[in-house]
């Protein structure tokens, strides 16, 4: 039973969470120094669809899964994938079918609230969030599922971004990080960098505005694209608020999101980007990611902060462009944003079996599939050694990318609040950027409604 929806999404969900818990993490997980990968996201795109029966024929199980599709056309949908892990499981396991149905971003979500109210969870499903299902009992825990070979696989920060309360429910499956786009011959043009030069490195927001200021006496329209918009503002002001040294929690995993590096870096925005127009004739609050997307891809845009789905747009219509890690208030190191996706299974009786298809989704060969045909990457270590040594097509491009995945912060998904909170900032975010916004007020209503929906 196999269909598909036409879709195309960045992938959004982003997390850090407090280490723990009760079993061996570190004899079953890779040494982040050894890796080099001392990832901070955690994500998985896998679902499983709803198990109504479950057994037939000769007490056969078919496991049902729900997917998201990563492709933006019919001809790179990742139902084609789906079908082929599918096909090799059943191969593999005899009396276990398995029925995928593939769903847009835009809905995949819906769909599988949809099922678990109608009490026709799916087995297994890759969608955004797993905390209220965990939350609420639903989940089997990665424990409960997986080999300790699988287990043992995840990058350790990835696999504690997927804990509820110090247990596993969230398995990550593939991951992304951020870094500042710029385009190559508009600050060459702007006199940013020498027309021949690479390698631009800022390291201030200084810089940055001082390359901005350059670009807009050069009449480019949008020196600096600022997405606030409801698409995906929870990401462009996490990305900024890590840059000032804060971000939306504590080292206590509790929201610290009124704290005063992150004030900092929204005043910096309203006084030195917005206020100064260098951030384009669209108000930041109206504008979504994609949009901003679409003006660098047309030569528009000077510089923004970027995923890879970026890489492709840019090259299809020719933009000469160069990747750097977003810069900092004064210049030291700070972690980048990371996001990843999520897989998750429910108690429908078949622990077995979905665990065996879980063990079947992260063996190497299978997880390379997947994130090399939609340039994302991995959440395994097996995975990252593999991209790290990989030298063949878009790798050297998601090199920088990779690069960052180690000290990388993800959005706290693990809190059960955190869909509200993150729905808060996208209404009143970009409201605080404008001439005369009030930041640390706009903030501190969002962080006192966030400890409230968050009892510790």
């Amino acid at each position: 039973m196999w269909t598909s929806r036409q879709s195309g999404v960045d992938l959004t969900w982003i997390v850090r969470t407090r280490r723990g818990g009760w079993r061996t993490v570190k004899g079953r997980y890779l040494s982040l120094a050894a890796s080099g990968a001392a990832l901070c996201l955690t994500a998985v795109t896998l679902t499983g669809c709803g198990a109504v029966g479950g057994l037939t024929g000769d007490n056969e199980v078919t496991l049902r899964v729900v997917a998201a599709d990563y492709g933006d056309n019919p001809q790179n949908s990742s139902e084609a994938y789906w079908k082929d892990l599918a096909t090799g499981f059943e191969k593999a396991n005899p009396g276990t079918k398995v029925e995928v149905s593939v769903y847009s971003w835009s809905e995949v979500d819906a769909k599988v609230a949809e099922m678990v109210k109608a009490g026709k969870a799916p087995d297994i499903a890759q969608i955004g969030a797993y905390s209220d299902y965990a939350a609420a009992g639903k989940l089997y825990s990665a424990e409960e599922l997986l080999s300790v070979k699988t287990e043992a696989d995840f990058l350790g920060p990835l696999a504690d971004a997927g804990k509820v309360k110090q247990v596993q429910y969230g398995l990550p499956f593939v991951s992304s990080t951020r870094l500042l786009f710029y385009n190559e011959k508009l600050l060459a043009d702007a006199g940013v960098i020498g027309k021949d030069a690479k390698g631009w490195q800022p390291k201030t927001w200084a810089d940055l505005e001082a390359a901005a200021k350059k670009l807009k006496a050069a009449n480019v329209p949008t020196p600096f694209a600022l997405p606030l918009g409801r698409e995906e503002a929870q990401a462009e002001t996490m990305m900024w608020m890590l840059a000032s040294g804060g971000g939306y929690t504590d080292n206590e995993e509790s929201y610290s999101i009124d704290s005063a590096p992150n004030v900092k870096a929204l005043e910096f925005l309203r006084d030195k980007m917005v206020g100064q127009g260098l951030t384009g004739p669209v108000e930041p609050g109206k504008l979504d990611r994609q949009a901003a997307f679409d003006g660098f891809t047309k030569g528009e845009v000077g510089m923004l902060n970027g995923h890879p789905t970026l890489l492709k747009q840019a090259a299809a219509k020719g933009i000469k462009f160069g990747m750097v890690p977003l810069p900092t208030a004064d210049g030291s190191d700070q972690p980048a944003m990371g996001v990843a996706d999520w897989v998750m299974a429910f108690k429908n009786g078949h622990r077995q079996q979905s665990g065996k298809f879980l063990d079947f989704l992260y063996q190497p060969k299978n997880v390379t599939a997947f994130t090399e045909k939609y340039d994302l990457l991995p959440a395994t270590t097996s995975g990252y050694q593999a991209k790290q040594a990989a030298t063949g097509g878009s790798a050297p491009q998601l090199k920088p990318f990779l690069t960052a995945l180690p000290s990388s912060r993800l959005y706290p998904v693990g809190k059960k609040s955190w869909a509200g909170v993150s729905e808060d900032i996208k209404q009143n975010i970009g409201k605080t950027v404008q001439p005369g916004g009030q930041p640390a007020k706009v903030l501190e209503q969002i962080a006192t409604a966030a400890r409230a929906s968050d009892p510790r």
